[in-house]
């Protein structure tokens, strides 16, 4: 009976032990959360005239911006909760931007915008289709997003599945859309054209980006036309997974990783 005592005794020594230090543990967490008012945005949200007196210059040269801000972890922090409710008041966009499905492209994060300030077209391949193609419209000539920003990243699953000819359910037809630009890669590549080689992967990737402009003007002759007038801007960009950078492609149409 005394051994009992003495076994439940040290255990609730050490239970209450292990409490306190989580107590403590929290305590010192709570203390390094706080955040002074002074860096949290209460709303950020475009109205509609703002968005109207934007060029489509201006909006791209604040998506670099925010992606300057995403790369060197400088961000503000937003009061999500105000900025739902001034969005549900209706909505002004400066840009539209066709990304891939994948996860670990965060695109609001990436840009360091929130609620109400970017629309988002996600499909994995960030491949056109007229489901999309219609959205990008919305986007710019219902809504007046003045940039169509196609997002392409490294390490594209999609893009190595298409580089391997994946044959399965729907998602064959979604792949054969990216053939063309396995296609593109391949003329000009030299080396292994083959998934496992991350620069043949990266070529292809480009080149799908490109593809995705060339398709978007000769198929949607509203935004073809919304650019001619310099209503808009269509550029193509890669995200670097090592970095969070989204790097642009230059007038040539390249784009030079770092």
């Amino acid at each position: 009976m005394k051994k009992s005592v003495v076994i439940f005794s040290l255990f609730f020594i050490i239970g209450c032990q292990n409490y306190h230090s989580a107590v403590g543990s929290q305590e010192k967490t709570n203390e390094i959360m706080s955040i002074d008012k002074k860096n949290i945005i209460s709303s950020d949200i475009l109205t509609s005239e703002q968005q109207a007196k934007l060029t489509p210059i201006e909006v791209l040269e604040r998506l670099k911006s925010g992606n300057k801000a995403f790369v060197e972890d400088n961000l503000t922090i937003r009061n999500t909760t105000k900025r739902v409710r001034k969005a549900s008041l209706g909505q002004y966009p400066k840009a539209v931007i066709l990304s891939c499905l994948d996860s670990r492209v965060p695109v609001e994060d990436v840009f360091h915008s929130g609620i109400g300030n970017l629309f988002v077209a996600r499909v994995a391949g960030n491949i056109v289709n007229d489901d999309i193609l219609g959205s990008l419209e919305y986007a710019c000539k219902v809504s007046g997003a003045k940039v169509v920003l196609v997002l392409g990243h490294e390490y594209c699953g999609a893009i190595k599945s298409a580089i391997s000819n994946v044959k399965l359910g729907n998602i064959t037809t979604l792949l054969d859309k990216i053939q063309p630009a396995v296609k593109e890669a391949s003329l000009n590549f030299k080396g292994e054209k083959t998934a496992s080689n991350e620069a043949f992967v990266e070529a292809v990737c480009d080149a799908n980006v490109l593809l995705d402009i060339d398709q978007i003007r000769e198929r949607s002759s509203i935004l073809k036309e919304m650019e001619q007038k310099g209503e808009i801007l269509l550029v193509g960009a890669v995200y670097n997974m090592q970095t969070g950078e989204v790097q642009f492609f230059d007038a040539d149409k390249t784009v030079h990783r770092r």
